[in-house]
């Protein structure tokens, strides 16, 4: 008797075969002006049309930086503005976005940059206990000496330059507000033809599991995968675009970036940080509002 080697299930609805960007442009389509993120903590309203162009600006900076598709940038920070921004600006030009746990020490952090080849890091300044630059500049002494984009680290070989989100930075790293002037140099057409270029099934995305049975394992994910998995979250909970989404978990990992800002996108939904990390006071008076 013949016996099939895998059973097709229902198909309905049908997968999204789009790409992450794809995916935002749609919502800008059809949402355009209506509220997309709300950041309680930083006082920041986007519209999907704002947030698509914060996005756009983002992604021809990094672009401007020398970043390519496949090319491996990490995030390290706290729920922001910044860090939703930078996950659909690495998503529109196919740079694959590492994230990193915000509760990292420096040997954790270590081997997650060097195991994933990161290019480029975003990091805040420090959260908690945690002083980000401190770190990062124990690991790369280099960095200070060096223009930003052409970093040679001996412990960290791949890594070229660092982002920061402050004001301030210390000497060898970026501003997140020298982004805009970088942007300027690489004319929207560029950004457009990259579009056609990538595929739904191009890795995207690589998150680390906790590591409590070794090292943290990386599990490198497309734009299939972890769209469908937020578009398929929000439709379970009905989510549509007179819909809002108080978002109080970690950002760094999936039920954040994906059944959050992801599910949120693939249906229209606005995003609600409510706080940099989970606050119970802070999540439920975002709830009220």
């Amino acid at each position: 008797m013949m016996i099939p080697s895998y059973t097709r299930g229902d198909q309905t609805p049908p997968l999204l075969a789009m790409t992450i960007g794809a995916a935002l442009e749609r919502a800008v389509a059809q949402f355009g002006d209506q509220e997309a993120l709300v950041v309680a903590h930083q006082n920041l309203r986007y519209s999907w049309r704002s947030l698509s162009e914060a996005v756009d600006e983002c992604a021809r900076a990094l672009l401007a930086l020398g970043l390519e598709r496949g090319d491996r940038l990490g995030i390290w920070a706290p729920n922001c503005a910044e860090w939703c921004i930078v996950q659909f600006a690495t998503a529109r030009i196919g740079v694959i976005l590492v994230n990193i746990n915000p509760a990292y020490r420096v040997g954790e952090l270590e081997y997650a940059l060097r195991q994933s080849g990161c290019a480029w890091v975003v990091c805040a300044d420090r959260f908690k206990q945690s002083d980000y630059h401190a770190m990062l500049q124990q690991l790369a002494p280099e960095l200070a000496d060096a223009t930003p984009g052409q970093a040679q680290c001996a412990a960290l070989p791949e890594l070229r330059g660092v982002i920061s989100l402050c004001e301030q930075p210390p000497r060898g790293m970026l501003a997140w507000r020298q982004l805009a002037a970088l942007a300027a140099q690489v004319p929207a057409q560029q950004l457009l033809d990259i579009s056609p270029t990538l595929q739904f099934d191009d890795p995207i995305n690589i998150q680390y599991t906790s590591g409590t049975t070794g090292f943290p394992k990386g599990a490198t994910l497309s734009h299939y995968n972890i769209l469908n998995n937020g578009y398929m979250v929000g439709a379970s909970q009905r989510l549509g675009p007179d819909d809002r989404v108080v978002i109080p978990v970690p950002l760094y990992h999936c039920f954040g970036m994906v059944m959050g800002n992801l599910a949120c996108v693939a249906h229209g939904a606005t995003m609600i940080y409510p706080a940099p990390s989970f606050e119970p006071e802070a999540t439920l008076r975002a709830v009220e509002r």
